[in-house]
C-alpha cells in the first residue's frame, strides 16, 4: 500500500460515489412506487445488485474493455458496444423521467386515492437495467484511472457501501418535499442527454453538468427553507 495507491483508491471511492449518485435518485423514486413496506428492500436489492453487476464486470474485466473496440461506422461517427449501451441507457432514462413527471403533475388531480401498488419484480427489473449502464460505465472509467484489479474491487464495495447507508435518508428526503422529486427527474433527463451524447462521440465536460445540478439544487434549497420559515 503505497501513498500513489493510496490516493488513487480515495479518489476512484469518491468517484464512485459521485457518479452512483444518479443511482440512488433512481431507485428512490422508482421503490417510491412501492408499499411502504417494500421500499428499503427495494434500495437494498437495487443498490446490492449494482454491486454484483461490478464485481461481476470487474471479473470479465478483458471483455468489458472490448466494448470500446469500434462495431459500426454510421455517417462518420464510429460506435462502439459501450456508445451503443450508453445511448439505450439514456434514451431510457429520457423515457422514465418523462413519464414520471407527467405521472406527478398531469396526472395527479385525476389519480386516485389510493394509489394501486406496483410489482415489486418489476421495479427490480428497471432497476438493474439502469445498475447495468451505470456500472459499465463505472468500471470502464475505473480501469482508465487505476491499473491494480484490488483498487477497483475495494473502491466498488467502499463506495456502494456509502451508498447503502446514506440511500435511506436521501430517499426520505426526497420523499418529503415534491418539489425535489421534479429537480429529481430534471437531473435524470440531464444524465440522459449526456449518456446519448456520449454514445455519440459527443463529450459534454462533468464540470458543467454537476454546477448546474448544484446550483438548481442549491436554489431549491433556498426556496424549501424560506417557505418552512
Amino acid at each position: 500500500m503505497t501513498t500513489e495507491i493510496l490516493i488513487s483508491l480515495l479518489t476512484l471511492i469518491v468517484l464512485e460515489i459521485v457518479l452512483g449518485i444518479d443511482n440512488i435518485i433512481f431507485i428512490s423514486i422508482l421503490s417510491d412506487k412501492l408499499p411502504p413496506e417494500n421500499r428499503k428492500k427495494a434500495r437494498l436489492v437495487g443498490l446490492s445488485l449494482a454491486l454484483v453487476l461490478r464485481l461481476i464486470l470487474l471479473a470479465g474485466i478483458s471483455w468489458i474493455m472490448k466494448l470500446d473496440k469500434t462495431l459500426m461506422t454510421v455517417s462518420g461517427i464510429d460506435f462502439s458496444g459501450k456508445d451503443l449501451i450508453l445511448i439505450a441507457g439514456g434514451f431510457f432514462l429520457l423515457y422514465k423521467s418523462n413519464k414520471e413527471i407527467f405521472e406527478k403533475t398531469e396526472e395527479g388531480e385525476h389519480a386516485s386515492s389510493t394509489p394501486v401498488p406496483k410489482s415489486f419484480v418489476k421495479i427490480i427489473g428497471q432497476i438493474l437495467l439502469l445498475d447495468l449502464v451505470f456500472s459499465i460505465d463505472s468500471i470502464i472509467t475505473a480501469v482508465g484511472l487505476v491499473d491494480e484489479l484490488w483498487v477497483m474491487y475495494a473502491a466498488v464495495i467502499v463506495s456502494i457501501s456509502i451508498m447503502l447507508a446514506v440511500a435511506g435518508a436521501i430517499s426520505s428526503f426526497i420523499s418529503k418535499h415534491p418539489s425535489l422529486k421534479i429537480l429529481a427527474l430534471c437531473f435524470l433527463m440531464m444524465i440522459g442527454v449526456t449518456l446519448i451524447a456520449e454514445g455519440l462521440d459527443f463529450h459534454i465536460p462533468k464540470q458543467y453538468i454537476y454546477f448546474s445540478m448544484a446550483f438548481s439544487f442549491f436554489v431549491n434549497m433556498m426556496q424549501i427553507r424560506k417557505t418552512s420559515k
